[in-house]
C-alpha cells in the first residue's frame, strides 16, 4: 500500500506493508504535528517499519542537492519526498491495496483507494518485534479532531 504523509515541511511518500495502516492511524491518535513525531509514535509499535522510513528518507536526501535538484533523474522509488511534479504524481499512485494520505496539518486521513481494511476510529493492533507480530496488543482511539475521508 502507498502511504503519503503531509506535514509542515511537505510530503513524504512510501510503499509499505498493509498492516502499517493501523499503526499509522494509531500514531495519529497521539496528535503528531510532524513526520518525526509520527515516526516517534510508530517506533514502539514497529521499530523496523519506523527505521525503514527514516533510513529511506536519509538515502533520498543524500541524492538531492540543497536547491532541491535531483542528482539522479528518474521515477522516485522507495521512500521519497515530494519535490516536483513527477514525485507528486508518484505519491498519488495507489499500489496493490491502495493509497492513503495522512495530512498531519489538516488532521485528515484520506483513503484515496483502500481495499485492505476499513479504518476504525477505535481499534487495536498487534505490536511487532523485528518485523514480526507478537502476542501483545496496542490500542488507540482517534480523537474527534481527525477526519477520516472515505
Amino acid at each position: 500500500m502507498r502511504y503519503t504523509i503531509i506535514d509542515p515541511r511537505g510530503a513524504v511518500s512510501l510503499v509499505g506493508p498493509c498492516h502499517a495502516l493501523k499503526m499509522l492511524v494509531a500514531a495519529c491518535a497521539k496528535m503528531p504535528s510532524t513526520l518525526g513525531e509520527l515516526l516517534g509514535y510508530v517506533r514502539p509499535l514497529d521499530a523496523q517499519f519506523a527505521d525503514f522510513i527514516a533510513s529511506g528518507l536519509a538515502v533520498f536526501d543524500e541524492h538531492h542537492v540543497p536547491d532541491g535538484q535531483v542528482q539522479d533523474a528518474g521515477q522516485p522509488r522507495g521512500v521519497f519526498r515530494v519535490v516536483d511534479a513527477a514525485s507528486r504524481q508518484a505519491s498519488l499512485q495507489p499500489v496493490k491495496a491502495g493509497l492513503v494520505l495522512f495530512n498531519l496539518n489538516e488532521r485528515r486521513i484520506v483513503q484515496v483507494q483502500n481495499s485492505y481494511a476499513e479504518i476504525a476510529r477505535r481499534d487495536r493492533g498487534r505490536l511487532r518485534r523485528d518485523g514480526h507480530p507478537v502476542q501483545t496488543f496496542y490500542y488507540y482511539d482517534l480523537p474527534p479532531a481527525w477526519q477520516i475521508v472515505p
